[in-house]
């Protein structure tokens, strides 16, 4: 193989390993169904939210409180800590029928759940 050719092979390959680290395309983000949730006064509202199952969400959580909060959840393997007074977005993947527990991770009392159908 000539370097040329190496060379060629190989920002073939980088673009489609940054392509693969994109968020979301325009159209894959129109199918993506979006929850919004609020924190506070160290709770969920609502503290149960549906979704259909096989598309993939987009969970948005205002955290109103004074203090950052950490969305997590072990069965929809995520976690973010969204700071105090302000927003944080949770891309989940397309998920099978069921009830997915969520929680603060710094507060044992809030908890929410997602249900899939």
């Amino acid at each position: 193989m000539t370097v040329l050719t190496t060379t060629r092979r190989n920002l073939i390959l980088a673009s489609f390993c940054v392509a693969a680290m994109l968020p979301l395309s325009a159209a894959q983000a129109q199918q993506a169904t979006e929850i919004h949730l609020t924190y506070s006064s160290g709770q969920f509202q609502p503290q149960e939210v549906s979704a259909p199952a096989g598309k993939p969400i987009v969970v948005r959580i205002r955290n109103l409180d004074a203090k950052a909060m950490e969305f997590e959840s072990t069965s929809l393997r995520v976690e973010k800590v969204v700071a105090a007074k302000s927003e944080g977005v949770v891309n989940v993947r397309a998920l099978q029928p069921g009830r997915y527990e969520f929680y603060d991770d710094f507060n044992d009392k809030a908890r929410g759940a997602l249900i899939v159908q």
